[in-house]
């Protein structure tokens, strides 16, 4: 999963990087509202934590042009305005949670995985897919009842498609939630990593569907 982290204090955009990544989100980091909302505008994100307090451009005004762009990936506000009525304008500016400061990264990250969760119409953090069943909170998984050993990115693969479960996505399109803008990710990469992953798992776990791209079996397509 994809996330921008918008926060100008860089000791706090740190840690809160920190806590996505150890949760498996690969994340991509502004610290003015202008560039997040170029960012916000341009890519596509599974979800946003966002800072109010930003230099160039505020976050509810950032918030507020996503929404009107059409711009619908949730966003969690993250900030020390904690009073009832900077909430009430935060959601009713399109935030879609509200997370005061000072946080703990457990809540946190809880919080974001139910944001994606929602998102894709899921309520369970474990997600079964055909043979396969994802705990995306545990950040395990099994095949056929029995425990199947992943790296973070093959788990960041299969968490992609899970969530994704309803239609078959492009290497271009997995290439950017899995490495996100900071790495280096394209088709070639992915095709790379199908076939380690089938190689680990049997041919018929991942399909590929012509001009479409990838799908778990047993899935909807």
């Amino acid at each position: 999963m994809r996330a921008l982290l918008v926060e100008d204090d860089p000791d706090v955009r740190a840690d809160v990087a920190l806590a996505l990544q150890g949760a498996g989100f690969v994340v991509d980091e502004a610290a003015d509202g202008e560039h997040a909302w170029f960012m916000g505008g341009t890519e596509d994100y599974d979800v946003g934590v966002i800072d109010l307090g930003l230099p160039r451009l505020d976050g509810l005004s950032m918030l507020r042009r996503w929404r009107a762009d059409g711009r619908d990936f949730p966003v969690l506000i993250l900030s020390a305005r904690g009073d009832w009525a900077e909430k009430v304008e935060g959601i009713e500016s399109g935030a879609d949670d509200y997370l005061a400061k000072p946080y703990e990264a457990g809540e946190l990250v809880a919080r974001v995985r139910a944001l994606v969760r929602r998102a894709a119409g899921r309520s369970s953090p474990v997600i079964a897919c055909g043979r396969l069943v994802l705990d995306t909170r545990r950040m395990t998984a099994s095949l056929d009842g029995r425990a199947l050993r992943l790296s973070p990115l093959e788990f960041r693969f299969f968490d992609y498609l899970a969530h994704q479960a309803d239609r078959a996505v492009s290497a271009g399109e997995l290439a950017e939630h899995l490495y996100g803008a900071q790495e280096s990710g394209d088709a070639n990469a992915i095709e790379a990593l199908v076939m380690r992953l089938r190689r680990k798992v049997g041919a018929d776990l991942i399909e590929t569907r012509r001009g479409f791209g990838y799908l778990i079996a047993g899935t909807r397509a």
